[in-house]
Formats: structure tokens, C-alpha cells, sequence
């Protein structure tokens, strides 16, 4: 590997987990028999899912395989046994962890490395996502049906992504209750990133799909002065067929914008605007409908989506309301990320302990947000902003297992608090 990535992944992860402040989680531990301090653990962990472990074993692994000179840089003395780790991170609290991530995110943008991409005003998207472990408590883990004698329950998370940002930051996220549903739960994921980052202009509109789709959660935006754009299915039967009944006949020679996919597929935006009250949504200014044609072996294939929005039609041009409903499966994007790259549904590293699972989704998230800011910020070249995460995370592996002290000669210290 280059000297000079080396350098960069020391130099930039070593600052960022600073930033992050996880000397602030609350330690709940009695104060007899502390042998790891906590910020000690977390930030070995954080660094660990950056670099791709699997498991509490490629953890304690990794800790026992690290350069010193990496070592010494991350403020790790010695190896991290897997058992303590999981003892300490099954007795916090997931949410006090997510205070961690609105750090991470505000020190992002006091350094710009938060700028609108294409629209104008920030975007963010929300949407659900669950992990499945063989446990159950009926609060961080809701009790599915069993099968054949097998116990599983569903970890659940609310996941706010800045889809109008180039870097697409996850900014915020809920564990969701095993009591309730997306739908139920919209209020208040919605109101806990309003009270992160509600004096904020990061955003001005806010995207969920139709599982959150009701006229009490549109309520809820605007009672924040914030505009919303919600999928539209059946569940929302009335509404549905009046912009089938305004939309469904135009043609597409009639469509207001339209685009092209790499793969040749074509989306097109159909836009209406509706008169205030209709079927009692007061606030409810637009219809939108996105068709999207492509060709696959049986032939053409075209699905088509409906949307409504409080933001008046004139607010953005056709090509960004196209734009929009596009970036809203970024956070979907992020949901595959989280799975592919991190394996968060096949290797959730504790499966026993519900409310340990939901603390180490909180830590994956937060090294999510450093890599996406690492890959679309502080990489130069569009050949390495264009790597694969997987590729990204063996290159930090390799560079905490190998580098020399010579190769971090020079760098700025950013002693790690204990």
C-alpha cells in the first residue's frame, strides 16, 4: 500500500473519532474493576467496522495484530478481548450513542464537507431497516412468528440520510420500538432529528415511502415548518385514486422532465398541482407520478409510482422534483451498504443480546458516516472516490496491520482521550 493512503487513513481517522467525542457516553459500570476504559472500547470498535470486521473475533484479532505504530495513534495499549468488548457494549443504552453521530455530523459541516448537490435546499430521507438475531425482549427486538421452533426477532432502526448532500451522510437514526410500526414511530424519529438539527437550514423537505404515509405525520412536518414528499399507495386509498384520476392519463409525451439511466432505462415526472383541503390534507399542494421504463428478457417492463408533497409545484423545477424522488432511495442505498459491506444482517456480531445488537447498529452507523465522508470528501480523485466500500475497508485494514513508524512520521498527535 502507498505511504501516502497510510498517512491519510491515520491522519483523517484518527481526527474523526476524536471528533466524535465517545468519552461523553455515559459509563454506567460500578467504578471498582474498570480495567478498559469506555472510550477506549468504543473507539476500538468503531476502527474495527471500518475495517471490515465481521465478528467480536475479528476484533480482538485485530487489536492483537495492529501495527504499534497504529496502536499508539488510536490510544490502544493492548489487545481488546471479544468478551469484555460485548460485556461493556450489552450494558449501554443504544440511544445515548446516537449523540455520538450528531457530532461526527456537525464537525462535517463546520468543516464544509456538507454542500448541496443539484437542489435548491437540503433533502433528507428517512426509512426503516431491521436486523433479524435469534432473541426476543418485546422492546429493542420485536417477536416475530416462529418457524419450525425458531425464535427470531426484528431489530428495528429509523435511518435519516442527507440525500441533498454529495457525501449522502446518515444524520440521524431511532431505534424503533418493538411496540409500534414505521408508521407509528414517524413522529418521533421525525422530532428527534428536528431537535438535532432543527435550528439548522440543512434541510427544507423531508422523504419517507409510503410506510409512513398518514395525514397525522404530514401534520407533524409541517407543525415544524418543514415540507414533506411521501409515497403514495393504497393504504391512502382516497388520495391514491384522485392522482390516478388527475395523472394516470397523460402521456409521456406530456410528462414534465424525464431522464435517462446508464442502463438505457428512462424515468419520467409527472407533476399536478392540487387545491388546498382535498380529502382534508389542507396542506397537500402536489401530485407527483414517476413512471420507469426499461427492458429486461421478457421485454418492456414499466413501473409506476405516485407521490404527495406539501411543497407548491413552483418550488422546484421539473428536473429536480426528478431529482428528488430519485435521491430518496439513497437511504436505501445506505440500508445495502450497511449490508453488504458491513454484513449487518448476516454477521450482527451479538445475536443473543437484543439490546447489545441495537447498540452495535448505533456504532455502525456512525462508522458509516466516516466512511462516506472519507470516500466522497476527502478523496481527491474520482478513481478512488469510485471504489467499492469493501475495497476501502481491506485498505484500512491493511494499513492499521502494517504501517511502520516511519510511515506516520510527521503527522499531527491527536492524543485519544481515555
Amino acid at each position: 500500500m502507498q505511504r501516502r493512503m497510510i498517512r491519510r487513513i491515520a491522519g483523517n481517522f484518527s481526527r474523526r473519532l476524536m471528533e466524535a467525542e465517545l468519552e461523553k457516553v455515559e459509563d454506567e459500570r460500578d467504578r471498582r474493576g474498570r480495567r478498559w476504559p469506555l472510550s477506549t472500547v468504543l473507539r476500538t470498535v468503531v476502527l474495527s467496522l471500518l475495517a471490515g470486521a465481521k465478528s467480536l473475533a475479528d476484533m480482538e484479532n485485530l487489536t492483537a495484530n495492529m501495527a504499534p505504530a497504529m496502536k499508539r495513534r488510536f490510544g490502544l495499549q493492548r489487545r481488546l478481548p471479544d468478551t469484555t468488548a460485548r460485556s461493556i457494549l450489552c450494558g449501554l443504552k443504544p440511544e445515548t450513542l446516537v449523540l455520538r453521530l450528531h457530532a461526527v455530523v456537525r464537525k462535517a459541516a463546520r468543516r464544509k464537507a456538507i454542500q448541496q448537490d443539484g437542489l435548491p435546499f437540503g433533502v433528507v430521507s428517512l426509512d426503516g431497516k431491521g436486523t433479524a438475531i435469534p432473541a426476543v425482549d418485546d422492546w429493542y427486538a420485536q417477536r416475530q412468528s416462529q418457524t419450525a421452533g425458531k425464535l427470531t426477532g426484528l431489530v428495528r432502526t429509523v435511518t435519516a440520510v442527507l440525500t441533498s448532500s454529495a457525501a449522502r451522510p446518515l444524520i440521524d437514526v431511532t431505534p424503533l420500538p418493538a411496540c409500534t410500526n414505521e408508521v407509528g414511530w414517524f413522529q418521533t424519529a421525525f422530532e428527534h432529528l428536528m431537535a438535532a438539527y432543527g435550528n439548522s437550514d440543512w434541510f427544507r423537505l423531508v422523504t419517507y415511502d409510503a410506510g409512513a404515509t398518514s395525514l397525522h405525520n404530514a401534520n407533524t412536518v409541517r407543525r415544524h415548518g418543514v415540507h414533506y414528499l411521501f409515497g403514495l399507495k393504497d393504504t391512502q386509498p382516497s388520495l391514491r385514486r384522485e392522482a390516478e384520476r388527475l395523472l394516470a392519463s397523460r402521456q409521456d409525451s406530456e410528462c414534465n422532465a424525464e431522464s435517462t439511466d446508464s442502463n438505457g432505462g428512462v424515468r419520467r415526472v409527472y407533476l399536478m398541482t392540487v387545491f388546498p383541503g382535498l380529502c382534508g390534507w389542507s396542506h397537500l399542494r402536489t401530485f407527483v407520478r414517476v413512471t420507469h421504463t426499461s427492458k429486461d428478457k421478457r421485454g418492456k417492463v414499466e413501473t409506476t409510482r405516485y407521490f404527495l408533497s406539501s411543497l407548491p409545484q413552483s418550488r422546484l423545477l421539473p428536473k429536480q422534483w426528478l431529482l428528488v424522488i430519485r435521491r430518496h432511495w439513497a437511504v436505501e442505498t445506505t440500508h445495502q451498504i450497511l449490508d453488504t459491506a458491513f454484513k449487518e444482517d448476516d454477521k450482527p456480531w451479538i445475536t443473543s443480546h437484543p439490546r447489545g445488537a441495537a447498540v452495535l447498529m448505533m456504532l455502525r452507523r456512525i462508522a458509516y458516516t466516516l466512511l462516506t465522508f472519507f470516500l466522497n470528501v476527502t478523496l481527491r480523485s474520482d478513481d478512488s472516490r469510485a471504489q467499492p466500500w469493501k475495497t476501502l475497508m481491506r485498505s484500512i485494514d491493511i494499513a492499521l496491520l502494517t504501517a511502520r513508524g516511519e510511515d506516520l512520521a510527521g503527522l499531527r498527535e491527536h492524543p485519544a482521550p481515555s
